[in-house]
């Protein structure tokens, strides 16, 4: 019975760092996996999946206030546009 259980959470393991892997090999490098696009303009505050347009942060969730034009969020591609305010490039001031 032991041998058995082993054997399962071994797999179960494998399993869920493959996915992890799989996960990671389909970002673009900065946070916007295949099949989604960074949607700017749209984020809460402290929602925000990843570093700003404007370099004043390198994390995800430090988003200070709603709807900052620099701060986006990884949405499905084609979703962004539908949003109000919402836009694939961070917008200039």
């Amino acid at each position: 019975m032991n041998k058995t259980l082993n054997t399962l959470l071994a797999g179960a393991v494998a399993l869920t760092i493959a996915g992890a892997a799989s996960n990671a090999s389909a970002a673009d490098g900065h946070g916007a996996k295949d099949g989604q696009e960074k949607c700017y303009g749209v984020v809460k505050a402290g929602m925000n999946d990843c570093a700003s347009a404007d370099g004043k942060h390198g994390c995800a969730g430090m988003a200070s206030m709603d709807a900052s034009p620099n701060e986006w969020v990884s949405l499905p591609s084609g979703v962004c546009d539908k949003l109000a305010g919402g836009s694939t490039e961070p917008k200039k001031h």
